[in-house]
């Protein structure tokens, strides 16, 4: 029996038909001698590659691929990205499953179009942003708040060239969790420096994600 159940490969079969436009790559970064979860994230994507021709798996070893995995930005595993026409800074630490499967469907029907839906003012919070943004959100599979911290992350990357956004699966990087002080999830860093606790709609998440870009609020 496969990771994805028989009744949801079907739905999301004609999710795909209707809802991808352009191709879609996976990058997936794993080693030769897999880590705990790596097995089962490479069989999870193989799985849902196999549920449309228009979205492809490319698979790297982070020692062997270690160049490959340095041009990506990757430095953990498991670890998955989301290419379209060009790399929207979406990326995956940890197997994407529990809450965060429909988060992966999801991006990779938006990285398929290029764009995602956003609200005007939401779209006002993060244009303006003139620098780097690093946002890791650390889930954890039976969180149903999660998603829509990770969505969100993901869709202000897409939207806005310098900001890269993580998903981070707390129970596969406990280094992570310790050295950001992750009590509960969802938890939101933003470039080292700003926390969020708990889950925001789209548009407040945007202003904090705009004042840490100012360098203006601590921990929260």
């Amino acid at each position: 029996m496969g990771l994805i159940k028989e009744k949801d490969a079907e739905l999301l079969k004609q999710r795909f038909v209707e809802g991808l436009r352009s191709d879609v790559t996976l990058v997936f970064f794993t080693q030769e001698h897999e880590c705990m979860y790596c097995r089962e994230t490479r069989e999870f994507l193989e799985e849902l590659v196999a549920l449309s021709d228009k979205i492809h798996l490319e698979i790297y070893d982070l020692v062997n691929d270690a160049e490959e995995a340095k041009a990506h930005g990757i430095d953990k595993i498991p670890a998955i990205k989301i290419i379209g026409d060009q790399d929207y800074g979406i990326r995956y630490f940890g197997m994407p499953m529990g809450y965060e499967f429909t988060v992966i469907v999801e991006d990779i029907i938006d990285v398929s179009w290029g764009t995602s839906d956003m609200d005007p003012e939401t779209m006002g919070n993060i244009m303006p942003i003139d620098e780097k943004m690093h946002i890791q959100v650390f889930v954890s599979p039976t969180c149903p708040y999660c998603p829509q911290m990770v969505r969100s992350a993901h869709k202000f990357a897409m939207l806005h060239p310098s900001i890269t956004a993580d998903m981070v699966e707390m129970t596969e990087f406990p280094q992570l969790v310790q050295k950001y002080n992750v009590m509960g999830v969802p938890k939101t860093i933003i470039n080292e420096e700003f926390s969020i606790e708990g889950a925001y709609p789209e548009k407040a998440f945007s202003e904090y994600v705009k004042v840490a870009s100012q360098g203006k609020f601590g921990s929260k």
